[in-house]
């Protein structure tokens, strides 16, 4: 309620660097969805769309794809060397980045990390984020 009444006043960004990193981070479905739903609050229209859940590295990679198999999937500025390799590079630095034979391979190159995965293993980057955080490394997320 805080930030809401903040909002659009001189106090929002003060409010929001106070208050916001305290925020128990809650899915939307849960935190807003759900209650409205429960409160009379949602309609439901019938539709017919197209829809991915985008939570991860391998979901952005097959959506980059168009579904494709052997398909390496390049966002960003790197210039890339690839053969025989398919799944996702994300660069943010424009350095050569040489891929050999690596089958649903995830690699995010920026200037302070390199993550290097696969898409069998893309929902454990979370794990990783967290383990950085507990020990002091968040200057690198």
């Amino acid at each position: 309620m805080e930030l809401a009444d903040s909002w659009n006043t001189e106090s929002e960004a003060r409010t929001f660097e106070e208050i916001w990193p305290g925020l128990k981070k809650v899915a939307i479905d849960y935190s807003v969805a759900e209650p409205a739903a429960a409160s009379g609050l949602v309609s439901v229209v019938p539709a017919h769309f197209g829809w991915h859940d985008v939570g991860d590295f391998a979901a952005i990679a097959e959506l980059q794809s168009g579904g494709k198999r052997n398909h390496l999937a390049v966002l960003g500025d790197a210039k890339v060397l690839s053969d025989k390799s398919n799944g996702i590079l994300i660069s943010e630095t424009g350095r050569l980045v040489a891929l050999i034979g690596l089958e649903d391979v995830i690699v995010v190159d920026t200037p302070d990390a390199l993550l290097i995965t696969t898409k069998e293993h893309a929902q454990k980057v979370k794990n990783l984020v967290d383990a950085l955080k507990n020990t002091g490394h968040s200057d690198v997320l």
